[in-house]
């Protein structure tokens, strides 16, 4: 086993079941304690697990997630606009990640009416809305399925996305900060929104008002690897002039 997908299945397999002992790490990769330790010991410098006496543990959020459903009632005039908007950087012919979320959903019925499009995606519900999309070739990747935000998440997701070679990868998350760039509370899905990033050249960022300047627990997408911002008229100039400031291509949804 390489150790990039060493990583990654301990990495599923502290997340999935909340706390995984050392002795049961080693026997799940055929690895040594040292280099189990080692893995952990990266893992927990990336924020993504917390190491404990004989194990790991995954790590917790001060701030609980919302629910979608939550999240769906949030800006939702704002999310309309930035799907919109976003929708206008897919053209025909074009071959694009999407990201779970609220606002990529609602990206997914924006461009539902594409021809020749093709659309890889580790959301059900991206998915959902553009299974009757007559000239939408849609991908699916594996993974475990996420009920909170209807997403595949781990090492299996992650895995089926490196031979991926999209034109762009769009993308939402809890927060934004030119600090930080983009954050999740969850480790999987931070861990699963790299490897859609890495997916395609460019990274464009979904995010409403509500998350700009907001920094979740754990980073996503560094900031200098977003190329372009997708935000609403409720964004904060001084926030907005920061990001631009960046080298981000902030675009503001009327």
């Amino acid at each position: 086993m390489f150790p990039a997908e060493r990583r990654r299945v301990l990495l599923d397999a502290v997340l999935r079941t909340g706390a995984a002992s050392l002795r049961d790490l080693c026997r799940l990769t055929d690895a040594s304690e040292v280099t189990v330790r080692r893995d952990l010991q990266g893992l927990e410098r990336d924020g993504l697990i917390v190491r404990s006496r004989g194990g790991a543990l995954a790590p917790t959020s001060e701030v609980p997630e919302p629910s979608y459903s939550a999240k769906t009632s949030v800006a939702a005039a704002e999310k309309a606009a930035i799907a919109q908007r976003a929708a206008g950087l897919i053209r025909d012919g074009d071959s694009v990640v999407i990201g779970a979320g609220s606002t990529t959903q609602l990206l997914a019925r924006a461009i539902a009416t594409r021809r020749d499009l093709t659309v890889v995606t580790n959301s059900v519900l991206v998915a959902e809305v553009l299974a009757a999309a007559p000239d939408v070739e849609v991908t699916m990747t594996g993974g475990h399925l996420r009920g909170a935000t209807f997403s595949l998440i781990g090492a299996a997701a992650e895995s089926s996305l490196a031979a991926i070679r999209a034109d762009r990868a769009f993308l939402s998350g809890n927060g934004l900060t030119v600090e930080r760039g983009l954050s999740t509370p969850h480790p999987g899905v931070a861990s699963m929104d790299r490897a859609l990033a890495a997916a395609a050249p460019e990274v464009v960022v979904l995010a409403d008002h509500t998350k700009i300047g907001v920094d979740a627990l754990v980073q996503t997408v560094a900031p200098e690897h977003i190329s372009t911002l997708v935000t609403d008229a409720g964004t904060d100039a001084r926030q907005l002039a920061a990001l631009r400031a960046a080298g981000i291509d902030v675009l503001v949804a009327a």
